[in-house]
């Protein structure tokens, strides 16, 4: 014998309203607490007073040249002069000392510091614009020129946490608003039924900071990034457990909504209050749309195969656990899917710090290239076949790069390399950035940038840019202060690169 529902004493608020759209009695309920509450009269019609904040979409500052962005956050710290800062003096004085040529500020573990140490990998020259690439990147080398590679970014932390604070915020201080957080303040989104901002984290793993690296900070939470899984539904409890009349179900969400703008009209300047109430009334929309975005089934074979989807890696990982590029694929594929439906930005992160080699170095970028390298150039080809790069600012990065001498001296089978904030690589395309371009110089060794120095504050100043928004007009005032996601630094937008 089942129990009785209806005389559950620990019946939830929640659950009451669930259950009352579940049948007639509902619908009349519901139609009776509409009269009851509004009468003939429609209270909500012209909400007056504070400003509530939406995701609705807004104006540019100026003419944008790209819609939305797929940022690929490579965790841990990419070693540039192993992949696309070829450096014929670490070949020549291979095994020299290096470490009294530095002060004690430029490395953060200068008694694990070995030698200069070459690269283990072979470069060469691709595409009709000649950049050079290593040879873990046979399929980056494929769409070379559709990238423009940035070889002079400078950051000012050799510390994980803090680095990637500043890569995702501006400064290294935490609990402050990330750039997709500042982003979707800017412009909204062009999809309601979607989360403006979406974050596809690795099953493996989150990054050092977690969920910090898509917060919004100070700005008002429904400017905060989206969670969805890539594995089974993409938000836990999404589906609800019964399923219900469209007509009923419509009702109550109707009833609810005017419940919720009752209580969110008599508590104003409330925007956990606000972000909460919207966050639930996109769960609604979601249960149409998540699914089926992020259902990758429905592509054909030849797209799933050219990003690798099912394949697997002949490299282990011995520091991290590095799979082959399956996961790392869909999740390419899922960010296509939500770009093309209108999402503003999506986030890709990778296994916690995939790309942070102490060790092994030659065997770890195999490892994480062989994760990365296929699904990341299919999504640039997709992404030109279906007419979407134009509009699609991509970006490739991590929070620092890697130094040019050896961390262990125990042979180069066995060595890896340390944190480096001084000199490092990034990558854009698409978005209105001239592909097959290479901007800026790190000195002979790979140490500094020296020439053509890109600051954080000048890449976030070029990628809000190309959407259209001018760093300086972005803000929100906090405290009599306008806060920047450049602060108040003075950057420059990298025109070299752009179109």
């Amino acid at each position: 014998m089942h129990p009785c529902h209806s005389c559950d004493p620990t019946l939830s608020r929640r659950d009451f309203f669930s259950r009352m759209t579940q049948g007639v009695t509902g619908a009349a309920l519901a139609g009776v607490l509409l009269q009851d509450f509004f009468g003939a009269s429609n209270l909500l019609a012209a909400p007056s007073g504070p400003r509530f904040f939406d995701l609705k979409s807004k104006a540019t500052h100026f003419e944008p040249k790209a819609r939305s962005v797929i940022q690929l956050f490579m965790n841990g710290g990419p070693s540039q002069m192993d992949m696309f800062d070829p450096k014929p003096a670490l070949d020549k004085h291979h095994g020299e000392a290096f470490l009294d040529k530095l002060s004690v500020t430029d490395i953060q573990d200068p008694e694990q510091a070995g030698a200069l140490m070459r690269s283990p990998f072979k470069f060469a020259q691709h595409g009709e614009s000649g950049i050079w690439l290593s040879d873990v990147l046979p399929h980056l080398a494929e769409v070379v020129d559709e990238i423009a590679v940035i070889r002079s970014m400078w950051a000012t932390s050799p510390s994980h946490p803090t680095a990637v604070n500043e890569i995702h915020c501006g400064r290294t201080l935490p609990n402050l608003a990330t750039m997709g957080s500042w982003v979707v303040y800017g412009l909204g989104t062009e999809n309601q039924d979607l989360p403006a901002y979406v974050v596809l984290d690795d099953p493996d793993g989150l990054p050092v900071t977690g969920a910090g690296a898509w917060q919004s900070g100070y700005l008002p939470p429904i400017y905060q990034g989206t969670r969805l899984r890539c594995e089974g539904s993409p938000i836990i409890n999404l589906q609800p457990e019964e399923e219900e009349s469209s007509e009923f179900e419509q009702i109550g969400r109707d009833l609810l909504g005017r419940l919720d703008r009752i209580h969110q009209r008599d508590r104003p300047h409330q925007p956990r209050l606000d972000a909460r109430i919207s966050s639930y009334e996109l769960a609604a929309r979601l249960q149409l749309e998540a699914t089926d975005v992020l259902d990758i089934s429905q592509e054909s074979s030849e797209t799933l195969a050219m990003y690798g989807v099912g394949d697997t890696s002949p490299y282990e990982g011995r520091l991290h656990p590095i799979s082959g590029p399956d996961s790392y694929a869909r999740r390419c594929i899922m960010a296509r899917r939500l770009v093309e439906r209108g999402v503003r930005i999506v986030q890709i992160y990778i296994n916690s710090q995939l790309w942070d080699m102490h060790s092994h170095i030659e065997n770890e970028m195999r490892a994480a290239c062989a994760k990365t390298d296929k699904p990341i150039a299919a999504l640039l080809k997709d992404l030109k076949q279906r007419g979407l790069l134009d509009s699609t600012l991509v970006v490739w990065g991590g929070e620092f790069g890697r130094m040019p001498m050896a961390q262990f001296q125990t042979g180069v089978a066995a060595a890896g390399r340390d944190h480096n904030p001084h000199g490092f690589t990034t990558w854009m395309a698409g978005g209105g950035v001239k592909g097959g371009t290479v901007h800026g110089a790190t000195d002979e060794f790979g140490l500094r940038a020296v020439e053509d120095r890109v600051s954080i504050a000048d890449w976030h100043a070029t990628i809000l840019n190309q959407l259209g928004l001018h760093h300086e007009d972005l803000y929100f005032e906090r405290s009599g202060f306008k806060e920047r996601l450049t602060f108040t630094h003075k950057p420059r937008v990298i025109k070299e690169i752009l179109a």
